[in-house]
């Protein structure tokens, strides 16, 4: 049986619940189901939707860890160039110089990372690339401040640097030991993420962990890696992203989406909250989780948009997506 087949197996045997609707003219034309849980502050489970211990892929979601890990590694970022080692970034000129500043401290340049040549994931840049007649490149995929940060932490350990996504590389098995360690579970599934690099399947309460040990724990590694992400958000993702404007909205919160609608999100008061939309859908992705937040007592006036997005019939408004936390 091949690894899909299991994968696909296991999808469909477990409990989903309808997180989000799709509504026009009075008519529920559609729903994303999924899976998610919060956490109290003290590790057990508060809330939960689905199956909290449905098996995923974090996806991007994983990147705190991947930071913490490096930073352990010896990585030696701060500040902005730190959260951009943890981002999903959209492409935009300073997230490019970020990383071009990294690669210049490990002696490298562009063509060694391993990340795939794409146009940025923002809808603006990469129409601004498009128009000025730019190319696909490795240091536009958003995953290319990691990738920069995964070299420089092999720099300075004297660690090969032309296989350093090998998930059998020394950067690799000390980062798949501090996701372990955090999670407080062994990864599920060894797969290999958008950008090449080696991805470890969580269950979603395994993600809410992880991110809550980041957020509140007290050692060096995961204190650097929280205040830049928490103090950068523009960084981790984009000046236009949704999840930077949450970010923006909820000091002290830590927040990391990741592909295939997946996000983590842990709040100031140490609750954390992982949710996977099982569709994949990234319209619901943070509709979902606006929608949760609400139901725990945590509003605001990003939350409250985040929470339905209008739909259009005609030029006007004729629907909407919403959240329907029960």
């Amino acid at each position: 049986m091949s690894a899909v087949e299991v994968v696909k197996r296991a999808d469909s045997a477990r409990p989903t619940a309808i997180l989000v609707e799709v509504r026009r003219g009075g008519v529920v034309e559609g729903v994303h189901r999924g899976h998610a849980v919060v956490l109290a502050p003290d590790g057990t489970i508060e809330r939960s939707w689905g199956d909290p211990h449905a098996r995923i892929l974090p996806r991007s979601a994983n990147k705190p860890a991947q930071g913490t890990a490096m930073v352990r590694a010896g990585l030696p970022l701060e500040g902005e160039l730190l959260a951009l080692a943890c981002a999903s970034h959209s492409g935009e000129g300073f997230h490019l110089e970020g990383v071009r500043r990294i690669l210049g401290w490990a002696g490298l340049d562009e063509s060694s990372l391993l990340t795939p040549a794409e146009l940025p994931i923002d809808d603006d840049e990469r129409l601004g690339v498009q128009l000025a007649g730019g190319q696909p490149s490795s240091t536009y995929m958003n995953c290319s401040g990691k990738h920069a940060a995964m070299l420089l932490t092999c720099a300075v350990n004297e660690w090969s640097t032309q296989d350093y996504t090998d998930p059998e590389h020394p950067l690799q098995r000390a980062i798949v030991a501090e996701v372990s360690e955090r999670a407080r579970e062994e990864p599920w599934a060894v797969a290999v993420d958008g950008c090449g690099a080696p991805l470890f399947g969580l269950s979603v309460v395994g993600l809410a962990r992880m991110g809550a040990s980041i957020a509140t724990e007290d050692d060096e590694p995961a204190r650097r890696v929280s205040a830049a992400m928490r103090d950068h958000p523009d960084w981790v993702a984009g000046t236009r992203r949704d999840a930077a404007a949450l970010q923006r909205s909820l000091p002290g919160a830590l927040i990391k989406e990741g592909a295939e609608a997946v996000y983590l999100v842990v709040l100031p008061d140490g609750r954390s909250v992982a949710i996977k939309i099982e569709d994949g859908s990234g319209r619901a992705r943070p509709v979902a989780m606006a929608g949760i937040l609400r139901a725990i007592g945590i509003d605001n006036d990003v939350i409250a948009e985040q929470s339905r997005r209008v739909l259009l019939g005609g030029g006007r408004p004729a629907g909407e997506v919403v959240a329907v936390i029960g």
